[in-house]
C-alpha cells in the first residue's frame, strides 16, 4: 500500500480499555490517566474522572495485566479538597506519577483548577490510599507538569507548561525542598507557522530516563478551521542538564485516527499522562485519554523510538 508511515505505537485491539460505563459510581467521562507499575506487577492507573457538573477528581483503577480485569476504587481516590486547598475549587485533573527512590514515595503532580485558572499541585503517597498534600507549587496559568525521578545537581526538577498571551512552551524549574521553585529555564519552544506543534505544546507522560538522555513524549496542538488536533511528538534532553534539547523530531508520531479518538466530549484528541515500562526495559505501554471521553492503550519500543528520533532529528 502507498502512503504508509512507520508506526511507533500499536493500539490495543480492546481499545478503549476503560470507559465511564465501568465506573462503580455515576460519572460523565474517564480519561487522561497517570500510570505506574507497582512492585507486585499490578498496573495502577490514576484516572481523571469528570462528573456531570464538569468537575474532575482522580480515581485509581488496578489490573493484573494492565489491559482488563480492572478493579476500580468504589469512591474517588483523590477528590478535590477546596476547603483546605482553594485552588481545587473546580476540581483536579491530568495526574502524572513519578516514583522517587530517594524518599520511597510516589509523586503525583496534577492540575488544580479554580477561577484563577489552572495551576500545578503536588501530593506524595506510598500506597495511593493516603496522600500528603503540598498544595499549589506553580501558580496559574500553568499545567502539564511532572517531577523528574531524581535530583539534578542536588535540586529537584519539575517540567511544566506556563501559558503566555501568545504561546505555550515547556519549561523546567528547580527546588531544594519540593515547595519553593525557581531557576526557571525554557526547555522546549512551540514552533511557529504551519507546524503540527506550532504555538502550543506541553509534556505528555513523565520523561523516560535512557542512557542517551531523557526521552520526552510531548503533545502539540494544531489549530484548524474545524477545531484543535492533539498529536504527539518526541524530543531528547541531556541527562545532567535537562533544559538542553539534544534531538527533536520534525513529524508527529501518534495522532487521533480511530473513532474513539476522533469523536467524544472533545474531538480529535490523544492525550497520554502515563506509561509503564515492562521488565524487559524496552516495551512501553502508553495510557492515554481519547477524545476526553475514554482511556486507551498503545504499545511501543523505547529502542525503536530512539532510533526513529535519531533519523528524524531537526
Amino acid at each position: 500500500m502507498k502512503n504508509q508511515h512507520h508506526q511507533l505505537f500499536q493500539r490495543h485491539v480492546r481499545n478503549p480499555i476503560l470507559t465511564a460505563t465501568q465506573w462503580p459510581y455515576p460519572v460523565n467521562t474517564v480519561f487522561n490517566p497517570g500510570a505506574v507499575l507497582l512492585p507486585d506487577g499490578t498496573t495502577l492507573l490514576l484516572c481523571r474522572v469528570e462528573d456531570r457538573r464538569g468537575h474532575s477528581h482522580l480515581s485509581a483503577a488496578r489490573s493484573a495485566n494492565g489491559v482488563d480485569g480492572w478493579q476500580i476504587d468504589s469512591q474517588p481516590t483523590l477528590p478535590a479538597d477546596p476547603e483546605n486547598y482553594p485552588e481545587e475549587l473546580w476540581g483536579i485533573e491530568d495526574p502524572r506519577i513519578t516514583y522517587v527512590t530517594e524518599i520511597n514515595l510516589y509523586a503525583v503532580v496534577y492540575t488544580a483548577y479554580t477561577h484563577d485558572g489552572p495551576g500545578v499541585a503536588l501530593a506524595l503517597t506510598e500506597d495511593f490510599r493516603q496522600f500528603d498534600h503540598y498544595g499549589l507549587i506553580m501558580q496559574p496559568d500553568d499545567k502539564d507538569a511532572a517531577l523528574l525521578p531524581r535530583r539534578i545537581n542536588g535540586q529537584w526538577a519539575l517540567i511544566h507548561r506556563p501559558v503566555s498571551t501568545l504561546n505555550a512552551h515547556m519549561w523546567i524549574s528547580y527546588s531544594p525542598d519540593l515547595r519553593s521553585w525557581g531557576s526557571h529555564k525554557l526547555m522546549l519552544e512551540a514552533r511557529r507557522g504551519a507546524w503540527w506543534d506550532a504555538n502550543k505544546i506541553g509534556l505528555s507522560p513523565p520523561p523516560i530516563e535512557t542512557p542517551q538522555g531523557w526521552l520526552v513524549i510531548y503533545h502539540g496542538v494544531r489549530m484548524t478551521a474545524s477545531g484543535c488536533i492533539y498529536r504527539l511528538g518526541l524530543a531528547l534532553f541531556d541527562l545532567h542538564n535537562p533544559e538542553l534539547c539534544l534531538k527533536r523530531g520534525d513529524e508527529w508520531i501518534f495522532g487521533p485516527e480511530e473513532p474513539y479518538e476522533r469523536h467524544g466530549d472533545v474531538d480529535n484528541v490523544v492525550f497520554p499522562c502515563g506509561y509503564v515500562l515492562a521488565p524487559d526495559g524496552d516495551t512501553l505501554r502508553l495510557y492515554y485519554g481519547a477524545a476526553d471521553s475514554s482511556i486507551a492503550l498503545a504499545t511501543g519500543s523505547v529502542k525503536m523510538i530512539l532510533e526513529w528520533l535519531e533519523q528524524h532529528d531537526k
